[in-house]
């Protein structure tokens, strides 16, 4: 029984699926700020670097402020996962498109994903946002596109 249920798990995750037929990187949302430790924000970041790599798929990282939301895309520019397509968005500046190495998406991702709520004074005082800040992995068909 074990080794079959190895080998349903296998075949799952080669076929890039979990054993109930969701894809590893649908589960992958985390709003901000969190109350994961950083290893595990770390985790989070190699799993979803990982999935870039291999599926289909973008992280997007949204950030609201009053009066103001961006949005960063990142999706794999390369077969092998050192080269990543960063597109930036900001409700006032429009796109801006660049490729960045593996290793700043990781930095970028972790700082965003760590970071602390902004507090009223950097908020200029105004009421707080409606939305958290979020970072989710989502097809590449399905993200917002200049």
């Amino acid at each position: 029984m074990a080794s079959e249920r190895r080998s349903k798990t296998r075949a799952a995750h080669q076929a890039g699926t979990t054993p109930d037929g969701q894809a590893p990187w649908e589960d992958i949302e985390v709003t901000v700020p969190t109350d994961r430790d950083h290893a595990s924000v770390v985790a989070l970041v190699e799993c979803s670097l990982v999935e870039l790599t291999h599926e289909t798929v973008g992280a997007v990282f949204i950030s609201r402020q009053v009066g103001r939301s961006t949005r960063t895309q990142y999706v794999a520019a390369d077969d092998v996962g050192e080269q990543f397509q960063k597109r930036h968005f900001d409700d006032r500046l429009g796109w801006h498109e660049t490729t960045v190495p593996r290793r700043t998406v990781r930095d970028e991702l972790i700082t965003q994903l760590t970071r602390s709520p902004s507090t009223p004074a950097e908020r200029s005082g105004e009421r707080a946002a409606s939305e958290p800040d979020t970072f989710v992995v989502k097809p590449v068909r399905e993200l917002r596109t200049p």
